[in-house]
């Protein structure tokens, strides 16, 4: 009987991340993360390192790196999965490390004007995308993986399924897009009946979707609003599928379009989700309302855009204004 070899430290950790599907973007992070840990402890394996080990890199991450605390707290996230789901070893709480400032910053948020002003120098796919980033409020990996069944004309809504926190929402479809993204999926169609002809059209499920509907892939419905140009290899799998746009392509295009529009502001596809938010409150929609439309957990995440709503400080009122 043949043995089988017990797999190396980092491909368990991607087969334990695979199989509670995690995404594979957060994989990269913590592969990145455990193999930056194990060279600073001199390379030895985690299995013989400790609290103290993961205190002191953690607190050098701080002090000699200087990383944001998002980034330390990433990489406590990594090390946190690596001992407890990977190595079976439950850590004391981890309390003496150097914790990483998390600073309190308002978001960026654009005039209207600057809205039109931005989107003016956007066209075709990518054009549509931003419509959908501001007019519906999506992160911009939740309007990219959006799929043909998830969108409802009739009923002007998009569901966005696995959004953060592996929650499911809905919110708007505007009017104003519903023509353009309509001729849109007729050329993404006959796009999906090219490659189902040259024995492709087979698109990457959600978790185990592919085993338990082995004929979904093909289906028209689950095809992505917005596929890529170009088929390519899907690294988890190795069967060659067309994908969804990638993230980068929008954010480079949307660089290049605030540059182009001379906007001063530090803007990225995010701040399309910023605005979407503050403009309702100007427009007088309540917080709870934009809170579902968001898709927070809490309501005081969602208070922030009262912050930064284009009547001074907190919405006041100067009393100089009074005078």
């Amino acid at each position: 009987m043949d043995v089988v070899p017990k797999p190396r430290l980092l491909d368990e950790v991607c087969l334990v991340l695979r199989r509670h599907y995690y995404s594979l973007k957060t994989e990269k992070s913590y592969l990145y993360w455990i193999r930056f840990y194990i060279r600073f402890a001199g390379r030895r394996h985690p299995r013989d390192l400790g609290p103290d080990d993961i205190e002191r890199f953690l607190t050098w991450l701080a002090a000699a790196r200087q990383v944001s605390a998002s980034t330390q707290n990433q990489a406590l996230s990594a090390l946190l999965f690596l001992y407890r789901r990977v190595l079976g070893i439950e850590l004391p709480r981890l309390k003496k490390f150097a914790r990483a400032k998390r600073p309190q910053h308002l978001p960026t948020v654009l005039t209207r004007e600057e809205v039109r002003m931005l989107l003016a120098q956007l066209d075709g796919t990518l054009l549509l995308i931003a419509h959908m980033l501001y007019g519906g409020g999506l992160r911009l990996l939740e309007a990219l993986r959006l799929r043909v069944k998830d969108v409802e004309f009739e009923r002007r809504l998009v569901l966005v399924r696995d959004g953060k926190g592996a929650k499911d929402r809905i919110t708007m479809l505007p009017d104003s897009v519903i023509a353009g993204l309509r001729m849109h999926l007729e050329r993404v169609r006959a796009l999906h009946q090219h490659d189902l002809a040259a024995g492709f059209g087979a698109v990457s499920l959600p978790h185990a979707l592919a085993r338990k509907y082995p004929h979904a892939a093909r289906e028209w419905g689950w095809q992505f609003v917005f596929p890529s140009k170009a088929r390519a290899i899907d690294p988890l799998s190795g069967v060659i599928r067309r994908h969804h746009v990638h993230e980068k392509t929008m954010q480079r295009a949307v660089k290049n379009a605030v540059r182009r529009a001379n906007l001063t502001k530090p803007t990225s596809c995010h701040t399309l989700r910023h605005s979407f938010a503050t403009h309702l409150l100007e427009d007088g929609y309540d917080i709870r309302t934009i809170q579902e439309l968001l898709g927070h957990k809490e309501v005081t995440t969602t208070m922030i855009y009262t912050h930064v709503l284009n009547r001074g400080g907190r919405g006041v009122k100067s009393p100089l204004d009074r005078l």
